[in-house]
């Protein structure tokens, strides 16, 4: 079987390979079909001595027509996809019932349908659990670095003390809300089987629709769900749109997979955040370098961050292919095959994410996932936090002496006076001592600041806010959410 996924073949995550390899694409287009002779059948449309003619053998049949069979029959019969499959279909059912197959459908019925199952058997099958296993790992690191001193970094430079778990924290923080989100719009995902214009023509012209509501209804289906609509669906475990044409409305889909870009878009940054933290002259993240690996093709010294350029390479490719999602919100009467070709490439958004959440979870020889073998150096954060220290308590020093009434401007105390006094053994709270021995007015500001302020503005290591806090709640609520995801 040809099981190459949309996008380039260099990024193929196995993972995915049953919703949206190749030849696997048309068994989600036969679930749709079968379900619609099912229903036929139930409310009587179908003779029961011709619908006990589909074994099990033939169901799994009809389910295993693969896309390249389907391609073959295109290119040298019906020059139509849906058409192509039908015939391969009814070869395989045969007399009495290949009469039935497609009856009262159009294409886009089982097409866009059976769209809406692969994307939520990805979801479930696929993301959530590599997501819950990436944010599992997620806390751990949490756990073990909320402690940690770093320094916090705005515009590149350094800015106030946070912790190595705070950081980690948010980025965790950005990847639940994000995969929130994404479950949010994948329940919104719909099915149709509402015929060539979506007003139910057939159904209700051939006397289909009033056999359903005369039916009793599947067991578990809601009042009024009688439509066969709602039959075919509830058998795949869908809604229905609440209005459709020949094609579904493009928003749901559009959501989830917007959803899904903001979900590459956080890992991307921490592919960057990671990157830059490797920087030979930062130093405080490391990527594990394994037994074999060479980080240049010619300088052997080199340990290139390759995973963490990974992570934010394929957000770029993603943010490239979510242009196309947009671009397929408009089409003729809401109802052309503009969109047809572009629509077979959405996946690629995917296969990116999963990408991503992949190289996270690859494991080395000795059965360790990517994101655990990430190290952190505390000794480098300890030396990049000394560059700065004698003066990242700028801040907390203006605003305790404007409180303590200073008359003057005291931000400009500190930035013109006090930060250019700081080097060799001089920190800023020994400046602004030395400056308040000759001004009288910062004296008396001095002389006010509370005494367990003036200790926590001698020591920069504390001046972390609720950085472990934060870091630890976080980590609370990801624990709750994967408890959730594993009901």
């Amino acid at each position: 079987m040809n099981l190459t996924l949309p996008g380039n073949p260099r990024y193929q995550p196995k993972s995915l390979q049953p919703f949206f390899g190749y030849d696997n694409l048309m068994r989600p287009i036969g679930e749709v079909e079968l379900a619609s002779l099912e229903v036929l059948s139930e409310v009587g449309v179908i003779p029961k001595t011709e619908w006990a003619t589909l074994t099990p053998a033939r169901r799994e049949a009809v389910l295993g027509i693969e896309t390249s069979r389907v391609d073959e029959v295109e290119r040298r019969v019906t020059k139509h996809d849906i058409r192509a499959w039908v015939l391969l279909a009814k070869e395989i059912l045969g007399p009495p019932l290949d009469r039935w197959v497609h009856v009262v459908l159009t294409s886009y019925d089982p097409i866009e349908t059976a769209r809406a199952l692969q994307y939520c058997r990805a979801h479930d099958q696929v993301i959530r659990p590599h997501v819950a296993k990436v944010t599992g790992l997620f806390v751990e690191h949490i756990r073990r670095s909320a402690n940690i001193v770093q320094i916090g970094r705005t515009h590149g430079q350094h800015a106030l003390p946070i912790t190595v778990g705070f950081w980690f924290a948010t980025t965790l923080s950005r990847i639940l809300t994000n995969f929130g989100i994404m479950g949010m719009f994948k329940r919104s995902l719909v099915g149709k089987i509402s015929g060539a214009v979506g007003a139910h023509n057939a159904q209700i012209g051939l006397g289909i629709a009033k056999r359903c509501e005369e039916s009793p209804p599947d067991k578990g289906a809601r009042y009024g769900n009688r439509s066969f609509e709602h039959r075919v669906l509830r058998k795949l475990d869908l809604q229905p749109a609440t209005i459709s044409t020949q094609i579904l409305q493009p928003e749901s889909l559009a959501y989830y997979l917007n959803a899904a870009v903001l979900m590459t878009g956080s890992l991307g940054q921490f592919g960057r955040d990671c990157r830059n933290l490797m920087r030979s002259e930062i130093a405080e993240i490391a990527e594990s370098f394994e037994e074999g690996q060479v980080g240049s093709s010619t300088m052997a010294h080199k340990r290139n961050p390759i995973n963490f350029e990974n992570l934010e390479g394929m957000y770029i490719r993603t943010l490239a292919e979510y242009v196309k999602v947009m671009t397929a919100l408009m089409s003729e009467h809401q109802r052309d095959l503009v969109g047809n070709s572009v629509m077979r490439d959405f996946p690629i958004i995917i296969v990116n994410l999963v990408q991503q959440l992949e190289t996270l979870l690859r494991k080395n020889d000795k059965g360790v996932p990517f994101l655990k073998r990430i190290t952190v150096n505390e000794e480098a954060c300890r030396k990049n936090f000394g560059m700065s220290e004698k003066v990242i308590l700028a801040e907390p020093w203006y605003i305790a002496l404007q409180m303590a009434g200073y008359p003057k401007d005291a931000h400009e105390l500190i930035n013109r006076k006090a930060v250019p006094m700081c080097g060799g053994v001089t920190f800023l709270h020994n400046a602004v001592a030395t400056l308040a021995d000759n001004d009288a007015d910062l004296l008396e500001a001095y002389n006010r600041i509370p005494s367990e302020v003036l200790d926590l503005l001698s020591h920069p290591e504390r001046y972390i806010g609720d950085a472990t806090q934060c870091a630890h709640s976080i980590a609370d609520w990801a624990e709750q959410q994967i408890k959730e995801w594993g009901k």
